[in-house]
């Protein structure tokens, strides 16, 4: 009785050691899962920062040549009517809205471009990555401004 007893607490460690040893390989490998999935979603962390960082910097871009496209419609269109004939009015009245308009477009231009340039250097930075699915923020794009 006794020896089965010793037996079945020899199987069973056995068993239990068995058990154990896969949890604890399964515990290192998921450290080092985690830390490679950490070490991943920093470096797409730091492709939006990248990315941020440009499209603060050409929204400024923009925002300034817009409010230099407006200040100077308003001085054109000041300057247009202290003209003495209607004709003059007309004509300088008509190159200050033309003025704005080819300023606003080139800003507008600009500021696609620039926006285009930052998500794509993103999706390149991100992709290189190779960071867990659903780690970016790309599928955001949509709600961008887009200068229209």
């Amino acid at each position: 009785m006794l020896r089965k007893q010793i037996i079945t607490g020899v199987v069973s460690l056995s068993l239990l050691g068995l058990m154990a040893a896969p949890a604890l390989a399964q515990s290192t490998t998921g450290q080092t899962t985690t830390s490679t999935a950490t070490t991943k979603i920093a470096c797409v962390g730091a492709a939006v920062n990248a990315r941020e960082q440009a499209i603060d910097a050409a929204m400024t871009t923009y925002t300034t040549a817009l409010n230099a496209a407006y200040a100077a419609r308003a001085a054109a269109l000041k300057q247009a009517y202290q003209g003495t004939t209607a004709s003059a009015v007309k004509a300088a009245v008509k190159a200050a809205w033309s003025t704005f308009a080819a300023s606003t477009k080139a800003a507008r231009k600009a500021w696609q471009a620039a926006r285009n340039s930052a998500w794509t250097q993103y999706q390149t930075a991100a992709a290189a990555c190779k960071a867990p699915p659903g780690t970016g923020d790309g599928a955001n794009s949509s709600s961008e401004a887009t200068g229209n």
